[in-house]
């Protein structure tokens, strides 16, 4: 009821209003006589009951338990859907496009102040939609807010058949990698326990490092230098040690297109890594900034590698190839740490993307993505982009995927 009258209250301010301000958001109709507000920001600096209504409520408790961490308040809202206002009426769309912020850790609740029907415009879910990622909210370079436009499937095309798209480019081949930010290369481990960080580390690492230096000739150093395993399913410990070099286990998947690194973020977090020797689970590097300074004045490349810890069946890896985005201004995201501040990156939605995945991917494969490239003069590619994917032809039973995914630099 407190709620209610407050309500009715900030509504009868609104009427007076003949434009919109930072609470109040009025639609083209809005006048004294037909109200056509649409929704209150912010509605907790304006009257103390709906602060109340946050902090000393379950409503937070509810939250932290659903979340399984301690939670902070972000906003709140109020939307209005009135018959009269037909302004108000929001198409499909997701709200974390919108939200500024590169922590996807985010929920929103939605507390009903009136019953809510079908008929009253109560809100609607598409049920598995949040198996998509986030979609587009631009459409012909024009922001639209609402995604209904972003729902035609994305062709992928099996990188193994790489010389049928790119006649007389082998997908195994250091041309690739230059052309497109994208190649595969094969590895039979030795490695028997990837969930055995420190496994991993004396017997892949090394691997892996043999490995690059073998396939880009000119080579002349490469470090492996952290890794991810992803496993939905596992049961054991999947806690994060960082200062023990543990990466623990992800039960989620990358399902956001993304770069690991941008222009900038490339160079720095070589140099943190050689000369700091900072958040590195590979061989230690002791450069001194002049001796650092030399070794990047040569090109150098950052390159992660994902390999299979059986064959893949759901939540394929997929890769984005360089030409089809080289264009296109990309997005900052910056992920801050308590000893660092990494920036990866996103874009937008582009109908000619360019996608290539590998169908049942087996353990022996390895597919291998470009971070960053320091050659700027357009001879090769700069990066790439990738993301998990729900793979709409696997049996409902496929298990996810299992792999590792290590990070490296290649320095020539």
């Amino acid at each position: 009821d407190r709620l209610t009258k407050a309500t009715h209250g900030l509504m009868d301010q609104a009427k007076t209003l003949t434009k919109s301000d930072r609470h109040f958001d009025l639609g083209p109709e809005h006048s004294a006589t037909h109200p056509a507000l649409r929704r209150i920001s912010s509605p907790t600096e304006l009257d103390p009951v709906f602060e109340e209504a946050i902090f000393e409520s379950p409503v937070g408790d509810v939250v932290a338990e659903l979340m399984g961490c301690p939670v902070k308040f972000y906003h709140a809202k109020i939307n209005f859907k009135f018959p009269s206002t037909d302004s108000a009426i929001v198409q499909w769309h997701q709200d974390w496009t919108h939200f500024p912020h590169t922590n996807s850790n985010l929920a929103a609740i939605s507390l009903p102040m009136t019953p809510r029907t079908v008929e009253n415009g109560a809100i609607a879910f598409v049920p598995g939609s949040h198996k998509n990622g986030p979609l587009s909210i631009w459409k012909d370079g024009k922001y639209v807010f609402t995604c209904e436009h972003d729902v035609d499937p994305q062709v992928l095309r099996d990188a193994r058949r790489m010389e049928e798209y790119h006649p007389g480019l082998s997908p195994n081949s250091p041309e690739c990698m230059d052309k497109l930010g994208v190649s595969l290369a094969h590895c039979e481990s030795k490695c028997e326990n990837f969930y055995d960080a420190e496994e991993v580390e004396r017997v892949f690492y090394p691997e892996m490092e043999k490995l690059l230096l073998e396939y880009f000739p000119g080579a002349t150093d490469a470090l492996v230098y952290n890794h991810d395993v992803f496993d939905k399913d596992y049961e054991g410990d999947r806690k994060e040690d960082q200062d023990n070099k543990i990466p623990g286990v992800n039960a989620g998947y990358a399902n956001l297109v993304h770069n690991d690194l941008n222009d900038n973020s490339g160079r720095v977090r070589c140099r943190e890594l050689l000369t700091k020797n900072l958040r590195n689970f590979g061989r230690e590097q002791h450069y001194t900034e002049k001796q650092a300074d030399a070794k990047m004045s040569r090109r150098f490349m950052s390159i992660n590698l994902a390999k299979p810890m059986e064959t893949v069946r759901q939540n394929p890896f997929v890769l984005c190839a360089w030409p089809s985005f080289a264009d296109q201004p990309y997005i900052t995201n910056y992920r801050v740490y308590d000893d660092r501040v990494g920036e990866t990156t996103r874009f937008t939605y582009r109908p000619n993307h360019d996608w290539y995945w590998l169908p049942e991917q087996e353990p022996t494969e390895v597919s291998m993505l470009k971070c960053y490239d320091s050659v700027t003069d357009g001879s090769v590619s700069r990066w790439s982009f990738h993301t998990a994917c729900i793979d709409p032809t696997a049996p409902d039973d496929a298990p996810c995927r299992r792999n590792v995914v290590v990070r490296s630099y290649v320095f020539f």
